[in-house]
């Protein structure tokens, strides 16, 4: 058994124009005065890392680390959700994700596909300099429109998918192997890899490619109905990374699971601030305990209901709860005695 790091928190939904969450050191500060103990970088807010440098100067990583650990913080994971998105679009989805490329690749997914494959690969070489074994993105969607079939999805089609996004991903991923650190696929709605029948079909997609792991985040479970418990029980081997994110399902005569294209507050399915929502998080952290994953406990703020502040505030102090203290005893010990082989042999009847 292994004790859950944390607690810890993604910084991308608290990034504003405002003080203290327009600048690293204030972030830092704020994160740190709070109790948390580690921070998950996204690499899209240049405030916060330069990609490019950080690839290519081990100085400036060294700087940047040392600047984050001066508030008693670590890095837990850098993340590429935004970047990993891109490296598989669906044409259906080119206009709305063009929003998280540059200038220069916009109207270009030819383009936008190749800078995104190999933005994720500086965050693998940045990662390895910054000392992280572990890696947080999103696998990108090629054959998410064609999740509930109809018109019936034609044989062949979604194997096709996969064997695409494999061939997309199979250079990051052999350059994340080259350095060392390992990528975590959040488990998302709206990505090709959004339940365990998916994760295992990409798996398979890459030759079973040691890279391809899990960051794993019950509250896109709750949404789907799935049960996020037994889970843990058939992936713990490929969980790497770890959100800490509440939700609800709460469906009515007119709305559940599809959600009415309503906005967020007016979903059955919605994510809630931690310990608003339904998940069994004591179990969550038994289970991962119990089965030695070695991650962070990173909190991710998405709540329709309470701020931000508030949300961050009361969600170091529920993740620090929820940490088991891994035991190295058994509990009976007291009641146990030396014995030897003869002995046992004895208690046998032999």
């Amino acid at each position: 058994m292994k004790t859950i790091k944390g607690p810890a928190v993604f910084l991308a939904q608290f990034v504003d124009d405002q003080a203290p969450f327009n600048s690293l050191d204030g972030l830092c500060k704020w994160a740190s005065d709070l109790g948390y103990k580690g921070v998950q970088i996204p690499t899209w807010v240049p405030f916060l890392i330069d990609l490019d440098k950080a690839a290519e100067s081990q100085a400036y990583c060294d700087e940047l680390k040392g600047k984050i650990n001066s508030y008693g913080l670590e890095i837990t994971e850098l993340s590429t959700h935004l970047q990993g998105q891109l490296v598989a679009v669906h044409p259906a989805y080119d206009i709305m994700f063009d929003n998280f490329a540059p200038d220069a690749v916009k109207n270009n997914p030819k383009a936008r596909t190749e800078w995104a494959v190999e933005t994720v690969k500086k965050a693998a070489t940045a990662s390895r300099r910054l000392g992280i074994k572990a890696h947080a993105t999103f696998s990108g969607a090629l054959l998410w429109h064609t999740w509930h079939p109809w018109p019936q999805r034609p044989p062949g089609l979604v194997e096709l998918g996969f064997e695409e996004l494999a061939k997309r991903w199979m250079p990051i991923l052999n350059h994340f192997d080259e350095e060392g650190v390992d990528v975590c696929y959040e488990i998302h709605p709206g990505e090709d890899l959004h339940d365990g029948d998916t994760f295992e079909r990409f798996l398979e997609a890459t030759g079973n490619h040691k890279r391809v792991n899990i960051l794993y985040d019950p509250s896109h479970f709750v949404l789907q109905q799935l049960d996020y418990i037994t889970y843990i029980d058939h992936y713990h081997e490929f969980i790497k990374s770890f959100h800490v994110k509440d939700s609800e399902f709460n469906p009515t005569g007119k709305k559940g699971a599809f959600g009415g294209y309503n906005d967020w507050g007016d979903r059955a399915g919605r994510y809630r601030s931690l310990g608003d929502g339904q998940i069994d998080f004591k179990t969550i952290f038994s289970k991962l305990t119990q089965y030695g994953c070695d991650v962070w406990a990173v909190m991710e703020w998405e709540c329709v209901i309470k701020s931000p502040e508030q949300g961050a505030r009361e969600g170091a102090i529920f993740i620090q709860d929820h940490i088991i203290d891994a035991t190295t005893k058994t509990f009976d010990d007291f009641a146990g005695a030396a014995t030897d082989k003869e002995k046992l042999k004895r208690i046998l009847g032999l």
